[in-house]
């Protein structure tokens, strides 16, 4: 059949289906295919090759389009340089997201993104599209038939009969209900989640890893795998078994049938346990006893099997329906099977003849055992082959998702065999076949089997209890209510079979997932748990709504401002000690602190800077084992930029409620300028926006976690700030670096006569607050005669002559520059006034203070003190200089202001 009969046969079925009105399918000089080819400009190749490529893929257009675009002055050629091919797409040209709707990009084959992306890596995802010659499989030979293959295995040949000899009729029909409703259960959860979206290669272990994370994904999936490799030795040994029973001879050591039969049904209703020796033969002297439990680790394997499907999607024509109809139709087909056998060999055959011939399906087998012996050894080994080749791609597919630096060798390009992962399945499969023992091997396949199927339980109910906008199964007939049962069943039977094999299992499984937790590397897959915390988050905080915290529950959030005063290296995104400052205001590190940093310049130039110094300054953070987030902003300027970020960061009552920064103690060394009007921006920002502030002066002496400090810590407690300096103190104590200093408290009295009574109410107050401290009173008589007697030996007296001389030389020339422009006192752009007097007290007054600190505090650990709101009206340059005056030869220093709230409290 050539082309056009092709196009001629599409047009006909398609014309019939829709009314009559005449489609064709789409050739290469149609408009539409013109006008989207011509959206990537760098492609130069013709559309036609597209369209030969993937004939099955033609689109078809109303035959007006077709006549419209025949007349619409188009070239035969293809061009599209008239007016005509240009007015409807050319718009979008210049989107980007063009390379991933364009016409040319949907019929061609993308290359796949990442299966597990990294944080700051690109998560978009490019959907592969089938090979027009590729094989594809339907539901029946696809599905089906492979879970039929895998589920009707050698348990049920050489096993089967003797399971009901045990059990009885009775418990085996309980027995495969039993087992047969968690299987059913798992096919429904495993439905659901492979018609949720395409499916890679891992089996079980995508379909866990994508639902719960990497963690949980790995170590399931690496049980997966040994159970698998396990299985391989369980058929080998089977096939063995039967080898051995049809030729005797070829044994390296030596160990009836009533027809169907009421009275044989009656006789093997009942149950008969009793000691087996290691053949299985009834022996009372033999050592393993046989109950209830233990076949169900026996018979578990018979109904294992129902991922065989699964694990092929890439090869099925239609994933989304093969998957759930023909798992559920081969487990629902076995389930009878075996309901049907327990009925039909109960009813066959003695109980004595049941339990000791373990091939009787062979016995009684028409027209001759050889058809049974055959077929069980062809199919076990076919079977153990299966497994030897499932399993290496399996821990190729965990491999190669690099989560675990340790799987490295197992990993494999596209296309290619996993030779080493194959050769480490057959050396474990290998080691399980010496031991010889289908009995004792049975137990361990069902124990990771039943794992797997917990772990797909487990994602189902999560993923339908969550029920995120990406949850949109095609397979409707499910519910979290089943899965959580089916989990339930799968738990309860791992306890039924054996408690040992089953905390040795569970063991296992929380050793790897430790172990990924610890080593392995990051991996958002979009998995449950993430989208559980995320709606955790949402919940928490429309509770907490927009009221005001109690005291009780106050915890400092601090917005770190990483912008330095002056110049870090290049690759250093904060200063290193402002992490360190920040897990210092967290009590056993619980709490958020928010990193922002600002880049000058415009928002649309500098976007992509701003990605990447996010990223850098996250790695930091990480690196700093700091708790918190980055955030980079971009603005004209730092002032602007602050002051959007203090009114905009944060939700709810989870925004940011202290400011920490650096004091820009290299201002006037370095000359910079434009520092004071920023710095006392920043501060009114804080006052306005209702937040409180720290300063950190000396953060380069800051001590780290190693740096053990002894001494005090200083609190000059000047101002009522509801409490965040004592807040802060208590903080720093609960750190191994300053646990072994002790909390002063220092309190200004104004007449010497109240110092006593302020000192009693200052104790009172901290003893409510459950605080130790020592308080510490001084008079504001006292600290007159101390400045005004010790003033030549104070060594912040030059300090204070200093700064004087540098205010007077500023007043004169704002003045002079007033005069010259006949304009009033300007400062910072702005009008400002000047009290002379006022600046000299606002200077004394902190020359004082700067001299009480050094005479009490200079060998503290670090010292608090209040910090003074910039003065209304007043040039910032003064500000800095009262600044600088007061933090003078104080080594470490944390300058503190509270805000219109309390954040402690005296009340239970």
């Amino acid at each position: 059949m050539d082309n056009e009969d092709v196009e001629s046969g599409m047009e006909d079925e398609f014309q019939a289906k829709h009314g009559g009105r005449k489609y064709r399918p789409v050739v290469a000089n149609d408009r539409a295919v013109l006008e989207m080819s011509s959206i990537d400009p760098g492609s130069s190749s013709s559309p036609v090759s597209h369209q030969t490529n993937h004939k099955k893929a033609k689109l078809v257009i109303p035959e007006n389009m077709h006549s419209d675009a025949s007349q619409g002055g188009i070239p035969a050629n293809g061009s599209v340089n008239t007016s005509e091919g240009e007015h409807k797409l050319e718009l979008f040209g210049f989107d980007s997201l063009v390379n991933i709707l364009g016409l040319k990009s949907m019929t061609a084959e993308q290359v796949a993104a990442p299966s597990s992306p990294r944080d700051g890596e690109d998560g978009s995802i490019a959907y592969e599209r089938p090979r027009v010659n590729d094989v594809k499989l339907d539901t029946m030979m696809g599905v089906f038939i492979p879970c039929l293959q895998n589920i009707l295995g050698i348990i049920y040949y050489i096993r089967f009969t003797w399971i009901v000899g045990m059990a009885g009729i009775g418990e085996s029909l309980l027995l495969v209900a039993f087992c047969g409703l968690c299987t059913f259960l798992t096919s429904i959860s495993l439905s659901a989640i492979a018609t949720n979206g395409a499916m890679k290669g891992g089996g079980p272990y995508y379909l866990i890893g994508r639902a719960l994370g990497p963690e949980v994904g790995v170590s399931i999936g690496l049980c997966f795998f040994l159970g698998n490799a396990v299985a391989g030795a369980l058929y080998v040994l089977g096939a063995v078994e039967t080898f051995l029973k049809a030729v005797p001879a070829a044994g390296i050591f030596r160990a009836g049938v009533t027809g169907l039969s009421l009275e044989s049904f009656k006789d093997n209703w009942s149950s008969d346990y009793q000691f087996t020796n290691d053949a299985g033969i009834p022996d009372p002297e033999g050592k393993t006893y046989w109950n209830f439990n233990a076949l169900v680790g026996l018979f578990f394997p018979a109904v294992t099997g129902i991922m065989a499907g699964s694990n092929r999607s890439a090869s099925l024509k239609d994933t989304q329906r093969s998957i759930p109809v023909g798992t559920l139709a081969a487990t629902l087909t076995t389930t009878a099977l075996y309901l049907i056998s327990v009925l039909f060999f109960g009813a066959l055959a003695t109980r004595d003849k049941l339990l000791t011939d373990r091939l009787l399906t062979a016995t009684i087998a028409w027209p001759f055992p050889a058809i049974v012996y055959i077929g069980i050894i062809l199919s076990t080994l076919g079977a153990a082959l299966q497994s030897l080749t499932g399993a290496p791609r399996l821990l190729a597919a965990i491999a190669n998702d690099d989560i675990l630096p340790v799987l490295n060798y197992f990993k494999v390009a596209d296309g290619l065999e996993p030779h080493v992962a194959t050769l480490f399945t057959a050396f474990l499969c290998i080691g399980c076949v010496i031991i010889g023992n289908l009995d004792l091997i049975t137990p361990t396949v069902t124990m990771f089997y039943l794992l797997c199927y917990a772990g797909v339980n487990l994602s189902c109910f999560l993923l339908d209890l969550l029920d995120a906008p990406s949850w949109r199964p095609r397979w409707k007939f499910h519910h979290w209510s089943l899965s959580l049962l089916g989990a339930s069943l799968c738990i309860v039977i791992m306890f039924l079979i054996s408690w040992s094999f089953t905390v040795v299992s569970l063991a296992l499984a929380s050793l790897i997932y430790y172990y990924v937790s610890i080593k392995g590397k990051a991996g958002d897959w979009g998995d449950g748990f993430k989208s559980a915390y995320f709606q955790l988050a949402l919940r928490s905080l429309r509770s907490l709504g927009a009221n005001q915290v109690h005291p009780k529950n106050w915890y400092p959030i601090p917005l770190i401002f990483c912008r330095p005063w002056g110049k870090l290296p290049e690759n250093v995104p904060c200063h290193p000690k402002l992490a360190d400052f920040a897990n210092c205001m967290k009590k056993k590190g619980r709490g958020m602190s928010i990193f922002v940093s600002i880049l000058d310049g415009d928002y649309h130039e500098h976007a992509e800077d701003a990605k990447a110094a996010c990223k850098q300054l996250g790695t930091y953070i990480d690196y700093k084992n700091c708790e918190g987030v980055a955030e980079i902003v971009v603005a004209p300027n730092m002032s602007e930029g602050f002051r959007g970020i203090v009114q905009t960061m944060g939700l709810g009552n989870l925004k940011p409620n202290i400011v920490v920064m650096r004091y820009p103690e290299i201002w006037r060394r370095e000359n910079l300028t434009e520092i004071p009007a920023t710095f006392v921006g920043i501060i009114n920002d804080c006052i306005v926006a209702n937040k409180a502030v720290v300063i950190v002066k000396g953060l380069d002496e800051w001590p780290n976690v190693y740096q053990r400090q002894y001494g005090t810590i200083d609190l000059y407690w000047i101002v009522r700030d509801g409490g965040l300096m004592l807040l802060l103190s208590q903080l720093l104590l609960t750190k191994e670096s300053f646990e072994s200093c002790k909390i002063q408290v220092f309190c200004i009295a104004e007449e010497d006569s109240d110092a006593e009574e302020l000192k009693a109410d200052v104790k009172k107050f901290l003893y409510d607050l459950r605080m130790q401290a020592e308080v510490i009173v001084i008079s504001m008589k006292s600290w007159d005669a101390q400045a005004e007697g010790g003033s030549q030996q104070d060594e912040s007296l030059e300090a204070f002559t200093a700064a004087q001389r540098r205010i007077a030389r500023y007043l004169t020339e704002m003045k002079s520059r007033a005069e010259g422009e006949g304009n009033v006192l300007m400062a910072d752009g702005k009008p400002v006034i000047v009290n002379e007097q006022q600046v000299e007290k606002f200077l004394y007054t902190t020359l004082k203070l700067n001299s009480t600190i050094l005479r009490y505090s200079r060998m503290s650990a670090v010292v608090l003190v209040s910090l003074p709101p910039p003065p209304v009206n007043h040039p910032a340059y003064f500000y800095m200089e009262y600044m600088d005056l007061l933090v003078e030869n104080v080594p470490r220093l944390l300058m503190v202001r509270g805000y219109r709230r309390d954040v402690v409290t005296l009340f239970t």
